[in-house]
């Protein structure tokens, strides 16, 4: 059982949240196919991992800790990128309005091969920060869209494509998307994927998965990280949730802590798991 959770609203729209509580309420196993975060706005959290030398945000870091797995960040999430604002304003390699793209992580610790590999922005300069703490002199340098998107399909498919594998071999798999991406991971088969929440502040709806699969083929397409990806709000247009829940807010320790967010959400959580058993 697959169990999808994307955002409704771009920014802060709960899914790690919702994901955590999720993977208590199920005993599920958790994804964060892909992640990224800022240098300056998420910098406590970026040297937090830099100083161990690695390379993850904080919502794979919730997810590891939810699930009570003892796998690492990085395990749940082949895929990290390092974002900071542009200078002087404008758009950074891939098209971001304000922000430019300085680092990619790529692959699993101990899944991956001999590891991941890192491709570097060769049009930015890197913090210094960044460039002591990560084995950046072994990294890939990429300065054209067309460089990166060569370098995707030789690299960053295959790691998704070994990922996808793996969570359909998983009892249940909870797997939260980034931004407001409507699908995640390409190479998830749809017909594995049993439910979908979307998540957005104060409520969620529930989808059946075969509806919204159908619906991300026909809505339109929006140029992102150097690939036509679907948004959320895209895909929606196009459908009627089964179930529409409120969701209360939570306080941090709340939000800490995925027994509580279970009990809280436990609703929403009866109706994606209502929905899952449908398929």
């Amino acid at each position: 059982m697959i169990l999808l959770v994307v955002g409704a609203d771009r920014v802060d729209a709960g899914k790690t949240t919702f994901s955590a509580g999720l993977l208590e309420r199920t005993g599920g196993v958790g994804y964060k196919p892909r992640a990224g975060n800022d240098y300056w706005f998420d910098h406590d959290d970026c040297r937090s991992a830099l100083a161990d030398g690695r390379l993850y945000g904080k919502d794979a870091k919730r997810l590891a800790r939810a699930e009570a797995r003892g796998r690492e960040p990085e395990r749940l999430n082949p895929v990290h990128r390092l974002w900071r604002p542009t200078p002087g304003g404008g758009s950074g390699l891939l098209g971001r309005s304000d922000r430019e793209f300085l680092v990619d992580r790529v692959g699993r610790p101990g899944v991956d091969g001999d590891g991941p590999i890192f491709v570097r922005n060769a049009t930015a300069e890197i913090p210094d920060v960044v460039a002591d703490a990560l084995p950046l002199e072994d990294a890939i340098p990429v300065e054209t869209v067309g460089q990166f998107n060569e370098l995707a399909e030789e690299r960053y498919v295959p790691a998704f494509e070994r990922l996808a594998a793996e969570i359909e071999s998983t009892d249940v798999a909870v797997v939260e998307s980034y931004s407001d991406i409507a699908q995640p991971l390409q190479s998830l088969e749809h017909a594995a994927i049993s439910a979908v929440a979307a998540v957005e502040p104060g409520r969620a709806r529930i989808y059946a998965s075969d509806r919204y699969c159908r619906a991300c083929e026909i809505a339109s397409s929006s140029p992102k990280d150097g690939a036509l990806e679907k948004r959320v709000p895209d895909v929606l247009d196009y459908l009627e949730p089964l179930e529409r829940i409120r969701l209360p807010a939570l306080g941090g320790d709340a939000r800490d802590d995925p027994a509580r967010i279970a009990r809280a959400y436990g609703e929403a959580y009866d109706a994606m798991l209502e929905a899952a058993q449908r398929v």
